[in-house]
C-alpha cells in the first residue's frame, strides 16, 4: 500500500500553511510597500564650532619639537658659522649653559646607567663636531620661568 504524505492531519496543515506563508511573501508589492513609507522629517543642521586642527601642546612638548629641531639642525649643518648660529639660538631655551645633559645607556628594573654628564653648550659642540644626533630627548625639566633646567637623552 502506498501512503501519501497528505493524508495525515497534521502533514496536511503544515503543507497549507507553508504554501499560503510563501503565497502570502510572494505577493507584496514592493511599490507599495515604498509609497506606503512617510519621507523622512528634515533634519535641522547645527554648525558644530570648528575643532582646533592640532590640540594645544604642553610646555615641554613644545620644549622637547624646538630642541630636537635645533639638535638636528647642529648636526646637518653645512658650516661652522651657520652651526654656532644655531647652537646660541638653543642655548637660549635654557637657564644657563651649564645645564646637565644625562645621556642613559641602560635600563633595566627602572635603574637608569647613565654615560658621564654633560652640559648642554658640550652636547651642542659635541653634535657639531660629530654631525650625528644619535639620542633623542626622553625627559625635560622646565624650571619657574619654562626655560629647560634638565635633559635626559636616549638612544635612538
Amino acid at each position: 500500500m502506498k501512503k501519501t504524505i497528505l493524508k495525515s492531519p497534521v502533514n496536511r496543515f503544515v503543507f497549507i500553511a507553508l504554501f499560503s506563508l510563501m503565497a502570502m511573501g510572494a505577493c507584496k508589492s514592493k511599490k507599495k510597500v515604498v509609497a506606503e513609507t512617510p519621507p523622512p522629517a528634515p533634519v535641522e543642521q547645527v554648525e558644530a564650532p570648528a575643532a582646533p586642527s592640532t590640540p594645544d601642546l604642553s610646555a615641554e612638548e613644545a620644549a622637547v619639537g624646538k630642541l630636537e629641531n635645533y639638535f638636528n639642525s647642529v648636526a646637518n649643518s653645512n658650516n661652522v658659522q651657520a652651526a654656532n648660529a644655531t647652537i646660541q639660538e638653543a642655548l637660549g631655551m635654557f637657564s644657563n649653559q651649564e645645564t646637565p645633559v644625562l645621556i642613559v645607556i641602560h635600563e633595566e628594573s627602572g635603574i637608569k646607567d647613565y654615560d658621564e654628564p654633560t652640559t648642554i653648550s658640550k652636547y651642542l659642540n659635541y653634535l657639531k663636531d660629530t654631525k650625528k644626533n644619535l639620542n633623542f630627548i626622553s625627559d625635560i625639566r622646565l624650571d619657574g620661568s619654562g626655560r629647560v633646567s634638565e635633559l635626559e637623552l636616549r638612544r635612538k
